[in-house]
């Protein structure tokens, strides 16, 4: 499975921003699937995952009651709105599919794609 994240950009603190993580070459619907993002010199970390098909999402806390995970089976992505940006959540934000279930770890994770860059100004 080949993934493409895409929809980063820059936006102002509060402001909102939706990603998409597009698939091609193989059955996304046979995945579940999850964002991740990294600051500089920070480590990888989790921000929301959802099932393969799409009934059940997990957030992050820090997250929690801002972003939105979502899936589109027929168009083979998986969006993650995001509201409410804080500058601290500028980072590289990735998706990532996971054939086996549910995890939060990143090393769990099948494929990746490249990463968008989300920059939030103050």
């Amino acid at each position: 499975v080949q993934l493409q994240a895409s929809g980063g950009g820059l936006v102002q603190a509060g402001g909102s921003l939706t990603l998409s993580c597009g698939a091609s070459g193989g059955t996304f619907s046979n995945y579940a699937v999850g964002w991740f993002r990294q600051a500089p010199g920070k480590e990888r970390e989790f921000v929301a995952l959802i099932s393969r098909g799409g009934g059940t999402a997990i957030y992050a806390d820090s997250v929690k009651g801002r972003f939105t995970i979502s899936r589109d089976i027929a168009k083979n992505t998986v969006y993650l709105r995001m509201n409410s940006l804080k500058p601290e959540e500028t980072a590289v934000y990735y998706c990532a599919a996971d054939r086996t279930g549910l995890t939060r770890l990143p090393e769990q994770y099948d494929y990746w794609g490249q990463g968008t860059l989300v920059t939030v100004s103050s």
